[in-house]
């Protein structure tokens, strides 16, 4: 591995930084409380950490509608708290990912403060301004959220574009001046050290030109991911292009870019481009795609084949926006789920907490905080010990939102050999060791139903990687030498829900292989 594709071979940790560690007691995560548990990270074996926003803002969003870039918001620290988490996830060789928010800021942002005083005012055209059409909004265009993606200032008669929450005006990245102002963004926390960036919602950038409505189904909606004219436009790529120009200054820095989450193949591939946009749009498939070996196989085959030569894939199981993964494919079926994130090809991403198996935490409606509703439940703390407040917040805090099963910690499975966490520290370790895992190539093999199985193959060394998404034992022979199962000690048959990763020390073994699997049960 070489500095400049570190992102290639490891795992990339996803921290949500409001649910982390509480280092001030005012049971809200922070930066110094992500900084006291790098040591955890580095033990379980991730490559970099991603957070989510930490900059200034009134937080209507959680960090996503931002009055400041380039400073910290002191309810996660200081900037002095940037520079120590750097440097300590550095000198224990973890990355650190940023996200860069592009497409909007908060409605409190002295940008948009001086846009909405008149129309003549300079920064008027750093964001989407427009006449009402038949007495009403500009166009039908939805917002992420639900309802109009437009709203009327009453100061100017004129209608503000944005695609998320009113709160959250969208910026004009037609305009030079806005582009030049993010670039100059960007270029701050680099120059301080950052790894890359995660950039939040890159296919939203560019709107049409012309404001056309967008064609209605025929329930009188749209599919976001389908849209012609409001995400999307063809001159996004150019913006990726001049993004990744400014990154490649700086060498062993990434590109990861989020994108509608059901985005067509051909499309996402698209943001590829020629090795000189993205150097990972996110690849959310896994989140939708019917948890069945059949149809898993499918699409992983179709992904690794959609993707251009010199593009390099990615996988996902959890998110900071959807239920966790625990609660969606229920609890025998983790263990193989994490297998099967940590040994396809590919970048995997891993949301925090999901190496514990953390589950959505019921959130009554008086403590609920997300605007958008639903996703509080995947953002409840992370529980490091049994101790009041699971050693998240000090023991006399009220963490910002409930704890979870108290019995669920990352002490409790330290202790435990077999638990969860350990797993995922040996699925990590094991894709450390063997190149094949890391850069070898993805081969579906044929198992029978409820069985996913496949190969991944360099000339000197293959595996095998079977999957039970079943909850029956299957007597099948597995040929090679048994390396890891998620259940502990191999024996002969595949156990319900158990994954297993093999060693084929010859070539002919591998397509003996597919041949004794698709026979077998």
């Amino acid at each position: 591995m070489t500095t400049t594709t570190w992102w290639k071979h490891g795992a990339i940790y996803h921290i949500y930084p409001r649910s982390f560690a509480d280092s001030d007691g005012d049971g809200v995560g922070d930066l110094p409380g992500i900084t006291a548990h790098l040591d955890y990270l580095s033990w379980l074996g991730a490559e970099a950490i991603w957070l989510s926003p930490f900059y200034r803002s009134p937080q209507r969003d959680f960090g996503y509608d931002i009055t400041d870039h380039t400073d910290v918001d002191p309810l996660f620290g200081t900037l002095t708290d940037v520079d120590r988490l750097l440097a300590g996830a550095h000198r224990r060789g973890l990355r650190v990912i940023l996200d860069f928010v592009p497409n909007h800021t908060s409605i409190d942002h002295p940008w948009f403060a001086a846009s909405r005083t008149s129309t003549d005012d300079p920064r008027r055209d750093w964001y989407i301004w427009r006449d009402p059409a038949d007495g009403g909004p500009p166009n039908n265009w939805r917002a992420v959220t639900g309802g109009p993606a437009w709203t009327l200032d009453p100061q100017t008669g004129q209608y503000y574009l944005h695609s998320f929450l009113p709160e959250q005006p969208d910026l004009n990245w037609r305009h030079p001046e806005v582009r030049q102002a993010m670039h100059r963004v960007m270029r701050f926390w680099l120059d301080r050290g950052v790894d890359g960036f995660r950039i939040d919602m890159v296919d939203y950038l560019l709107k049409d030109e012309h404001f056309r409505d967008e064609p209605l189904d025929g329930h009188g909606r749209y599919e976001p991911a389908l849209a012609r004219h409001q995400l999307n436009q063809p001159g996004t790529l150019d913006l990726l292009r001049e993004l990744r120009d400014i990154t490649d200054g700086y060498p062993g820095r990434i590109l990861i870019g989020e994108v509608e989450y059901r985005l067509p193949l051909p499309r996402l591939a698209g943001y590829y481009g020629q090795d000189d946009m993205l150097h990972l749009p996110i690849n959310f498939w896994l989140l939708f795609t019917p948890w069945q070996a059949h149809d898993l196989q499918t699409f992983v085959t179709a992904y690794d084949r959609a993707l251009p030569g010199h593009a390099w894939p990615n996988w996902v199981l959890g998110s900071h926006d959807i239920s966790r993964m625990a609660t969606r494919l229920g609890p025998d079926q983790v263990r193989v789920a994490l297998m099967l994130l940590f040994t396809l090809r590919g970048t995997p991403v891993l949301y925090y907490g999901d190496e514990l198996g953390m589950t959505d935490v019921p959130i009554p409606p008086h403590q609920a905080r997300d605007p958008w509703e639903g996703r509080d439940p995947a953002r409840t703390p992370m529980p490091w010990t049994s101790a009041p407040n699971a050693g998240f917040s000090p023991p006399e805090a009220r963490p910002w939102l409930p704890l979870g099963n108290p019995s669920v910690n990352v002490a409790a499975q330290m202790a435990d050999p077999g638990s969860l966490l350990h797993l995922t520290r040996a699925l990590l370790g094991l894709r450390r060791g063997h190149a094949a895992l890391r850069d070898g190539s993805y081969q579906p093999v044929p198992a029978p139903d409820g069985v996913l199985a496949y190969r991944r193959t360099l000339p000197d060394e293959e595996m095998l990687i079977t999957l039970n998404l079943t909850g029956a034992a299957l007597d099948i022979p597995i040929p090679g030498e048994p390396l890891l199962s998620t259940h502990g000690e191999t024996v002969g048959l595949l156990r319900p829900h158990e994954g297993r990763i093999t060693l084929l020390r010859v070539a002919g073994q591998v397509s003996e292989a597919g041949h004794v699997l698709a026979g077998g049960g």
